[in-house]
């Protein structure tokens, strides 16, 4: 188990990892909250599933730039900025909700404009790991930054659901705002000589299109951005899912969805244990036989007849959820050149989190229109064929090619 924890000796990464882990926490008190608050808006499952596309639109759109502005400029000070901005914008949804003043349209600019932020914040976050640590401890650093996610999910989710049941939804916004502070004071602790030198790309024309060549011609990355992207529209939507199997379904309230959150991120804590104490695989096969076990665990929870069942269903969802991811992250970072990390993480999260544009609205409308089971359903099913179908074919293609080279 020593090899789990090595990225943690690098002190820089200490301070980034513990920072961030605050901040998650923060961001899934936020989100959670934000549902509700759409719930006891509105009503209505397809505008929360549009609310969480609303979040990641830009993105969508944005993505691949943000990814080439995290390559040119110094990505700590474009975190300054997002950070700051970012618990401005849960300071206004705190007031608004405490007022309450709010209206289906103003949370729909609120996300969006908070959307426009993920679009420099996600692809510096991320790849200002290669920075902190050397190659060697890359893999671990990037496993351990998924299970920090997932701890904060765990107690994001648990004292967000206790609070919306017993305060309400504005004091979850109030200790998001205060989560970012962890992260901004443990980026000016940073020592700048202990780190990586970063490689950046120079100003030119068409680095956008290069990157996305990059991708498209480099198989290492190709296919386990097309698997994320399959998945995440159809599979990894569960902000929208789980409070509506939550209260449709089950008919339990915030302190429901918080235990079935809390759960699923247990799962994931172990996973991403399991995964960090060895060597991450490094082929897209691995990506496949994940993603059938995954699947599997999605379809038994969707159909699951208690709330018992179902939760322990969900600590296999959470276990194969981290695996994917993480398998496909730490793949993504090993194999994507330098000069290229910051493009390669925005498609990452393009591919990932960016399909809930599409992703979110759908499966809310299918709860809508067909019960909140068949929004897990959905997602079960195709992932489960996905991986049977290119299992085969990726097997083949790992057999043929070399492991990625390290750097010298």
């Amino acid at each position: 188990m020593k090899a789990a924890g090595s990225a943690l000796r690098v002190r820089n990464y200490r301070l980034y990892f513990f920072g961030q882990s605050i901040s998650v926490g923060g961001s899934f008190m936020q989100t959670l909250a934000l549902s509700f608050l759409v719930l006891q808006t509105t009503g209505s499952g397809t505008d929360l599933g549009i609310i969480a596309a609303a979040r990641l639109l830009p993105f969508v759109l944005l993505g691949p730039v943000g990814g080439v502005i995290a390559d040119r400029y110094n990505k700590r000070r474009l975190l300054y900025v997002t950070q700051s901005a970012s618990a401005a914008g849960a300071l206004i949804f705190a007031l608004l909700a405490a007022l309450g003043d709010v209206s289906f349209p103003v949370l729909l600019v609120l996300s969006l404009v908070l959307g426009c932020l993920t679009v420099l914040d996600n692809p510096a976050r991320q790849s200002l790991i290669g920075d902190l640590v050397p190659r060697k401890a890359l893999a671990n650093a990037v496993i351990l930054n998924s299970i920090s996610l997932n701890v904060a999910r765990v107690l994001g989710s648990v004292i967000g659901g206790a609070l919306v049941a017993l305060v309400g939804v504005p004091l979850c916004f109030v200790i998001n705002a205060l989560s970012f502070v962890a992260v901004i004071v443990n980026l000016v602790r940073m020592k700048t000589t202990d780190m990586i030198e970063p490689v950046r790309a120079p100003r030119a024309p068409g680095q956008v299109r290069e990157g996305l060549r990059y991708a498209a011609r480099t198989p290492e990355l190709l296919f386990p951005l097309l698997m994320l992207t399959i998945t995440g529209i159809l599979a990894y939507e569960f902000p929208t899912t789980l409070p509506l199997l939550a209260t449709g379904a089950f008919q339990g309230n915030a302190a429901t969805y918080g235990a079935m959150a809390a759960v699923m991120a247990g799962g994931a804590i172990v996973g991403g244990l399991v995964a960090a104490s060895r060597n991450s695989p490094r082929n897209s096969a691995s990506l496949a036989l994940t993603a059938v076990g995954w699947g599997v665990a999605i379809l038994v929870t969707g159909l699951a007849p208690t709330l018992p069942i179902a939760l322990v269903a969900l600590a296999f969802v959470g276990y194969g959820s981290i695996t994917f991811n993480s398998t496909a992250k730490t793949t993504l970072q090993l194999a994507a050149r330098p000069e290229m990390r910051g493009r390669i993480m925005a498609l990452w999260a393009l591919a990932w989190g960016g399909s809930t544009v599409i992703g979110g609205p759908l499966v809310g409308w299918v709860a809508q229109e067909f019960g909140s089971r068949w929004s897990l359903i959905i997602g079960g099913g195709p992932t489960i064929l996905l991986g049977l179908i290119l299992l085969p074919y990726l097997r083949n293609r790992d057999r043929k090619t070399s492991p990625i080279p390290e750097e010298s």
